[in-house]
């Protein structure tokens, strides 16, 4: 391997062969699908049509302002809520072999709390906010163990590709549901609803019927795999959540290029995480309408889906590092020109540049994280991960904000994110990523 000393490769032999992981097509068609199911709420949920339906239908009797500030502390909140439980419940999940069994009922919670929201009705702001609190919870958390089922679904030459098929997956999910609720709320007449508000309800409905329907091969594919220990009693195995998450702390000066890869991808990730969730709030800030920002959206779900296949290709043949490289040096171009942006036809064009490099980006950052972590405590440090980086996560839209505030100028608050990707980018080269996986399989088959 190159870039591993000499010495290490008989090592690096062992514990591949040690902790080989054998193919299963089955349970790798269950895993990508998983993606196609839940991005429905990625998409419907919180991007494009509910946070409209909180502030016009049930935050009706709020002023406008009001109900954008209650939006904004329902996302607060519930992103805490995820980067509170994702770590403990991902300890537990390793601790006890049940990555399936908390996927799965994670996602009947998001799904059913998606599924509920087509009760909510006009004034209903606070029970929409529970909702979509809860749904947040059933996605982003459950995610946590889905992520970590990589690495007992495939081998480490098959993850780069395999995940990202699946964001592939999501993307493309996720922009045929939209695509149909949309359809159906702009002609709600045409599909036989008495009005538009009714026709939103039954979107949200479809997203529940979406995610638990196309879940459903994960859960019987995708099987946990049997550990040796186990808890005495529930009480044990939480307590014994909280006491992982302090030991992978301590832990993590084992894996130094681990360490390294999680502090790059903190910056460049954070990065990304603010162009997707400040991209409307900038676009309505230079007077691009709202019909603008859907059509934008749709375009970049469905440009995602071949360009992220795509990254497979390039992958392998350059290899995942260049690769990440050029997607965030593609990032890097995309803030710049947004500088500039001045008209919808601008705001299109972005939207195909991000669909380029969005999901490969996403996809070969969770394959070699997958790598770098040692197989039997995946949940745990995918969990850790979800913490850190939602913490981490609030730095850009705050520099986002602090800049716009202090400069009166939102195009320079987008322009401050250069610093996240370029930061992210110069970390990426002090990792060694053969180096870091021998270190996580080394302790492993110790």
């Amino acid at each position: 391997m190159q870039g591993c000393r000499k010495e290490n490769n008989s090592i690096y032999f062992v514990v591949i062969m040690r902790g080989a992981v054998q193919l299963n097509h089955k349970a790798v068609r269950g895993w990508l699908m998983y993606d196609w199911a839940n991005s429905a709420f990625a998409t419907t949920i919180l991007a494009a049509i509910m946070p409209i339906y909180y502030v016009s239908v049930a935050g009706i009797h709020l002023s406008e302002e009001t109900a954008a500030y209650y939006w904004g502390f329902t996302q607060t909140i519930a992103t805490l809520s995820v980067a509170l439980l994702s770590p403990i419940m991902g300890a537990i999940a390793d601790y006890t072999g049940s990555k399936m069994k908390f996927l799965s009922f994670f996602a009947v919670l998001g799904a059913l709390a998606s599924a509920a929201m087509a009760f909510t009705g006009e004034g209903d702001w606070l029970l929409t906010s529970i909702l979509v609190i809860v749904g947040t919870i059933g996605f982003s958390t459950g995610n946590t163990f889905y992520d970590g089922l990589l690495v007992d679904i495939a081998p480490p030459e098959k993850r780069d590709a395999i995940s990202m098929r699946g964001f592939a997956y999501g993307y493309l999910g996720g922009g045929l549901l939209l695509t149909l609720n949309i359809a159906m709320i702009e002609g709600w007449k045409m599909f036989g609803f008495p009005d538009k508000t009714i026709a939103t309800q039954t979107a949200f409905f479809t997203v529940g019927l979406w995610w638990l329907l196309f879940a459903i091969p994960v859960m019987r594919h995708v099987k946990d795999k049997a550990v040796q220990r186990s808890a005495s009693g529930l009480g044990d195995t939480f307590k014994n959540g909280f006491v992982r998450i302090k030991h992978t702390i301590k832990t993590l000066k084992r894996y130094p290029e681990l360490l390294k890869y999680m502090i790059s991808y903190w910056f460049y990730n954070d990065g990304i995480n603010t162009v997707i969730v400040m991209a409307t709030v900038y676009g309505k800030g230079i007077g691009i309408g709202t019909l603008h920002l859907i059509i934008a959206l749709l375009i970049t779900q469905f440009i995602a889906y071949p360009s992220t296949l795509l990254f497979i290709r390039l992958a392998s043949g350059f290899g995942v590092k260049k690769s990440l490289y050029g997607s965030l040096s593609l990032y890097v171009l995309i803030v710049i020109l947004g500088y500039f942006m001045t008209n919808a036809a601008h705001f299109y064009a972005l939207a195909v540049m991000v669909g380029l490099v969005q999901g490969g980006s996403q996809a070969i950052s969770r394959s070699i994280y997958a790598n770098l972590v040692p197989p039997s405590r995946t949940a745990e440090f995918f969990g850790f991960l979800s913490l850190s980086s939602k913490f981490s996560s609030a730095a850009g839209p705050f520099i986002f904000s602090i800049t716009g505030t202090l400069t009166g100028s939102i195009r320079l608050a987008i322009l401050s994110l250069i610093g996240f990707f370029v930061i992210g980018m110069i970390m990426l080269i002090f990792v060694n990523l053969e180096k870091g996986r021998v270190q996580a399989l080394a302790e492993e088959n110790a």
